[in-house]
This record gives C-alpha cells, sequence and structure tokens, in this order.
C-alpha cells in the first residue's frame, strides 16, 4: 500500500486568507486550529511559473516558496511532503515565519531513520504550535493519517 501527503500546513486564518487568490487551492480543517491546503496536480499546475523549485522537493510548485514567504508575514506556514511504499519512504519539511524560512529544509530519505527530533513533518507540526498526544506523535495529533493520499483530502 502507498501513502502520499504534499500539502501547505498553517493556522486556519491564516491559510484560508492566503489561499484565496488560488483558485484552484481547497483547505480543510485540521486538528489544533491548524488547515491543509493539499497539492494535486491542478494546483500545481495553476501555482507553478515554470522554474525549478529552489528546496529539492518534489511537489513544491516552482516559485511557490516566494508565496510561502508572502504568506508567512500573517503567521507561520509549512510546506510537507511524505511518500511511502510498504512502510518505507521518505519525508521533507519546510517552515517560513516573518518572510524567511525558520526551519528546514529538513529531508530523511528511504532507509534513514528519523533522528531524535522525530520526522519532518513532526518537526514542522511543533513549529506550528501542534502539542502531541502522550500516546502519537504530532502527525497523528491534528488527524494527518486519516487519509493515504493528497487528493483524499479534497473528496
Amino acid at each position: 500500500m502507498s501513502d502520499e501527503l504534499q500539502a501547505v500546513i498553517a493556522k486556519d486564518e491564516v491559510l484560508r486568507g492566503a489561499s484565496r487568490d488560488l483558485p484552484a487551492a481547497r483547505v480543510v480543517s485540521l486538528g489544533q486550529g491548524l488547515s491543509l491546503m493539499p497539492m494535486p496536480d491542478q494546483l500545481f499546475d495553476a501555482a507553478t511559473d515554470g522554474t525549478e523549485g529552489s528546496l529539492g522537493f518534489w511537489r513544491l510548485p516552482g516559485g511557490f516558496d516566494k508565496r510561502l514567504v508572502d504568506w508567512s508575514a500573517a503567521g507561520v506556514v509549512a510546506d510537507v511532503e511524505a511518500e511511502y511504499f510498504g512502510g518505507v519512504g521518505e519525508q521533507q519539511a519546510a517552515v517560513w515565519a516573518d518572510g524567511a524560512v525558520v526551519l528546514g529544509p529538513l529531508q530523511v530519505a528511504e532507509g534513514q531513520p528519523f533522528g531524535s527530533a522525530g520526522s519532518p513533518i513532526s518537526q514542522a507540526l511543533r513549529r506550528l504550535g501542534v502539542v502531541a498526544d502522550a500516546a502519537t506523535d504530532e502527525f497523528a495529533t491534528v488527524g494527518l493519517d486519516r487519509h493515504r493520499h493528497s487528493e483524499d483530502w479534497i473528496a
């Protein structure tokens, strides 16, 4: 089975306000006051400026990091990506605040263990203010485990 996630995450009011200029964007509420904007093909194509992404992420449209810089003036925003098949995969994340990257880009390649700080996505979520439940990590605490594919968040 495969799992994949490509999305921007921020406080609900920040993400809903910032994404208004992207007609293809869909914003979905998560736990702890956060929302997620999945990056399906339609949004990726609409949001790219044709340049190559500067962070080396798979699904961060070219030039979109400039938009994240702008959005971060209103609040902290994170770009998160994960792709797994049969329990093996990779993750990456970066966080912007006040117009600059403040975390990352963090990348854990296939076959590499997470460090003591946890997965890149959990680290990004902590930077967004997520406090994990005692029995789970930040990923599960906000409900990112509800869907296996980014596009399922839209349905």
